[in-house]
């Protein structure tokens, strides 16, 4: 019997798991289509739209993330974006920036931030029977852009600072 409800409980950890990743690639790419007035829109499309491709893998297939195109995909966009995360940060850091989201560099940063996290977060998830741990960090990194755009979509005083090309995206 508790194998039973231990395979029950796996089960649905694994569909949340798949769902998170089809929510997440959803987000990737809405907010790559929201770069297309941005001046250097290719490298934020990019930025984006990678982790959106990778996590749909994952939420058809969650298994690809032991196949070695998978990780190298991933792993030259973590490499990549932790570099940009780094000099981003830095210039925050340096700036004394404290409002993070009225910032151009804060934005880009924590959008980076965001596919770092995720993509680390699903880095060898196929290999075992997805855990609560995994699952609940999941659920923490997927609420919150969701919940921050949400909360700046509503408040559009908040972003009167922005550059035009931001203040329009949605």
């Amino acid at each position: 019997m508790a194998e039973v409800v231990a395979k029950s409980a796996n089960a649905r950890l694994d569909a949340l798991w798949r769902i998170y990743n089809a929510s997440m690639s959803l987000f990737f790419g809405l907010a790559a289509y929201v770069q297309i007035n941005d001046p250097d829109a290719a490298v934020w499309m990019v930025g984006y739209g990678v982790p959106s491709l990778l996590c749909a893998l994952i939420g058809w297939w969650p298994h690809v993330t032991e196949c070695a195109p998978w990780r190298r995909v991933a792993d030259l966009h973590v490499l990549l974006s932790s570099a940009a995360v780094s000099i981003l940060g830095w210039t925050l850091v340096k700036e004394r920036v404290t409002d993070v989201f009225q910032r151009e560099e804060g934005r880009e940063f924590s959008g980076l931030l965001l596919t770092v996290f995720w993509l680390l977060l699903c880095r060898h998830s196929g290999r075992s029977p997805m855990g609560v741990c995994r699952v609940s960090a999941a659920t923490a990194v997927a609420l919150f852009p969701v919940v921050s755009w949400l909360y700046y979509h509503v408040h559009k005083e908040l972003r009167v600072d922005w550059p035009s090309h931001c203040q329009d995206a949605l």
